[in-house]
């Protein structure tokens, strides 16, 4: 399968949004596909990439636990990680004509297990815990609010907001870092730039919902 055509069918699976409307989507998309072929090749299991990812989020959580330091930019890096693995199974399972409703519904719960261990690094970096609380709370509404809409007779993903996966990938990764370099109060920041882009991503996608649902 080529790219264009991996293109066209990540659309079909994911309510005809053309991931080629967006650079960012398009080029982490770009990326995932080349890393993806060679292992489409050997037949593994996209649920198995998917736990996968899952578990590295855990790890991402214990190291930041651990302490400070070189620790908590191994958090970073593993953050980083999980997001790819993340973004392989679903390319995986495309390349590999592989694709299921379980396999959707499986990456669906464990991205949603991944966003909540993200911010709990940030808590354990450091962060106070109700930026935490509110920043994960937010971004489950998010993702809540769309598969409601989905459910209600929207068609496409809808938007793509400024506050999607690989944004929350980025700011925690970022953040984490900084704390590794500079100490306080970067994983607080970190932790309240999930509150702050949390509540402009859920006010861009209710605002799309209720147009395409009207």
């Amino acid at each position: 399968m080529d790219r264009e055509a991996y293109f066209s069918r990540w659309a079909e699976l994911h309510g005809g949004y053309d991931p080629r409307s967006n650079g960012l989507v398009r080029r982490w998309l770009t990326w995932t596909y080349v890393l993806a072929r060679p292992l489409a090749r050997t037949r593994l299991p996209p649920d198995l990439v998917t736990t996968l990812g899952l578990l590295v989020s855990v790890a991402a959580a214990a190291l930041a636990a651990a302490g400070d330091g070189w620790w908590l930019l191994a958090a970073a890096l593993v953050v980083v990680l999980s997001a790819l693995l993340d973004n392989l199974d679903g390319a995986v399972a495309v390349l590999a004509g592989r694709a299921t409703r379980w396999g959707y519904v499986l990456d669906s719960v464990t991205d949603r297990c991944s966003d909540l261990l993200y911010v709990a690094a940030l808590w354990l970096a450091g962060a106070p815990p109700e930026a935490c609380v509110a920043g994960g709370a937010l971004a489950l509404l998010q993702e809540y609010a769309r598969a409601r809409a989905a459910a209600g007779g929207m068609s496409e993903v809808g938007v793509v907001t400024v506050w999607e996966r690989p944004s929350r990938v980025i700011v925690t990764a970022a953040f984490l870092a900084s704390a590794a370099a500079l100490g306080d109060p970067w994983a607080s920041l970190g932790a309240w730039a999930w509150v702050g882009l949390g509540v402009v991503g859920l006010v861009q996608l209710l605002v799309v919902v209720r147009r395409r649902l009207a």
